[in-house]
Parts: C-alpha cells; structure tokens; sequence
C-alpha cells in the first residue's frame, strides 16, 4: 500500500508537466471537465481557460511569452465527515506566467518559464501569501518533419520544479510523438499517452491514457476529527490527483483551431486534504469515476 501511496504522490508532482506539453503548443484553450463520483453523491466539475501571446523578438526565432490561465472549480462533497464542508465547494485559480524560447539550432529549441499561481477557496475575500504557488521550468523540443509528414517526429526533454508538491526536487519531463502512417500517430509520455488515427483533415480518434488533477490553498485549516479531541496535522490544502484512460474525438475547423471531447474512467482518483508540508492528512475520496471533459483550442503544432 505505501508503494501505491508513493506512485500517487509521484503522479500528482507530475500533473505540473501539462503546463509544458500541452501550453508548449496550445496558445489558447477553453474547457469544461466533469467526474461524477461513483458510488456516491460527490461531483467535481472545472471551466479552465488560458491564453499565451508570443512576442517575437528578432528574425532568429527567439520569442517573449507572457501568459493567463484561469480555473473555476466546483465541488460538491455529499460524503459524511466529521469535519463542515462548506469552504470546500468552491476554488479559483488565477495565473500568469513569462517564458522565453529560442532556437539553438535547425531542430532545437530552448525554452524556459516561471509562473506564479494564486490558488485558493478565497473564503476571506482576500489574497494571503500561502494562497500563492511558483513555478519554474525548462525544456528542450527536438522536432524532424519530412514534405509528407509522415515519419515526422517530436521530443520534448526538461524539467518542472513547483512548490506545490512535497517532492522537493525538479520533476523530468520526457514527451515523444511521432506520425508512423499518413493516418496513425502516437504520443509517448506525462502527462498524455495516446494512440491517434486521422480519418482525414477534419476528423480524428484516439485511445489515451492521461494525468489530471488540481491543488488549491484552504484559508481556514481545517481539523479533520470536526470538534472531537486531535492532536494531528490540519488540513492546509486540497488536492485532486487522477489517472484517467478512455477515448476522445477531435474536430479540425482549420489548420490551427480544434474542438475536441474526450471521455473515459479513472483508474486512480484520489481526493484528499494536505497539511503545510504536502502530507497527507485526510482522504476524502478514491473512488474511481468516470470522466468527461470537452472544449476548443487553438494550437501552433
């Protein structure tokens, strides 16, 4: 069980890295995502929505990236506790982050980024410093392509350190794509692993394996025994860790811009309140679910 326990814990860090991949490729995004909780009343939902503006800087590739992300998330925990459950039904995320990327070569590029995330059910109604959560990365893109595509490939190499995780060191981030036919593609990686199959230029499939998740402050610590004596750790923050596989749909309406709808079952979902120091306090739920999430993007690869 402490195995498990740490895998989950690895995966949660790793959650961090959809913030390289997929904005490493995606300039904007809007989505809606939704588990119902099985066996149970228990739903969690989330609108998520970024945007990233590159700046050119001169004729060499170099670019300035300045971005936004918002997250609206609703909560709605039917499980008996013995702790109120009132402040945990809703939390926001507002981010900005600032990267820079270069080309070092024909078919490298370097890419660093820093983000700041402010991350919190704002049951006070103001911003506190333990609502605030840093980022910083690094990367490097490896792309070949060929005047058919086919045989064109993608590897993205870095690291992701964020202080929202207990494991104090960076995180690697090891991501590979490659088009093997003119209809079939896959992805090797974190936090996506999928098989794609185009039927043509507007329409594809695929089959994934993916990590999701999501970590917000609480401004009141919460006591997980409610009023009973405890002398143990206070719940600090929450977080939302997932293992999810299934199949999902992608509509091209251009070259660049995409509607997309995925659905499947979590194979791990943990639901759980942590302490100051990203330890475990309480589990308030791991039951696996099924998933759903649907939305529209605008991507540069």
């Amino acid at each position: 069980m402490r195995k498990l326990h740490k895998a989950v814990l690895f995966l949660c860090c790793l959650v961090v890295v959809s913030n390289i991949y997929g904005q490493a490729t995606d300039l904007a995004r809007i989505e809606y995502t939704n588990f119902p909780q099985s066996s149970s009343d228990n739903s969690f939902s989330r609108l998520k929505t970024f945007l990233k503006f590159p700046i050119k800087l001169n004729e060499k590739g170099a670019y300035l990236v300045p971005g936004i992300q918002y997250q609206n998330v609703n909560f709605q925990l039917k499980d008996e506790t013995a702790f109120s459950k009132e402040e945990l039904d809703h939390f926001q995320s507002y981010a900005f982050s600032l990267g820079y990327t270069f080309k070092m070569s024909e078919d490298w590029r370097f890419g660093i980024e820093g983000e700041v995330d402010a991350t919190s059910n704002f049951v006070t109604r103001e911003l506190t410093g333990e609502d605030l959560e840093y980022t910083g990365s690094i990367y490097f893109i490896k792309s070949k392509s060929s005047a058919d595509s086919i045989g064109s490939w993608r590897l993205i190499l870095g690291a992701r350190y964020s202080t929202a995780t207990s494991i104090r060191f960076p995180i690697p981030i090891v991501n590979y794509f490659k088009r093997y036919d003119e209809k079939w593609s896959y992805t090797l990686g974190v936090p996506k692993t999928n098989i794609k199959h185009n039927l043509n230029d507007k329409h594809s499939f695929q089959a994934f394996a993916s990590v999701d998740g999501f970590y917000a402050n609480l401004q009141n610590k919460i006591n997980p025994a409610g009023n009973l004596p405890y002398t143990g750790p206070l719940g600090q923050n929450i977080s939302i860790t997932t293992v999810l596989t299934g199949l999902g749909y992608e509509f091209q309406f251009s070259k660049y811009f995409s509607f997309y709808i995925y659905g499947g079952h979590s194979i791990i979902n943990n639901i759980r309140l942590r302490d100051e120091h990203q330890d475990r306090v309480y589990t308030i739920n791991d039951t696996n679910s099924i998933y759903g999430r649907t939305g529209l993007k605008f991507s540069i690869l």
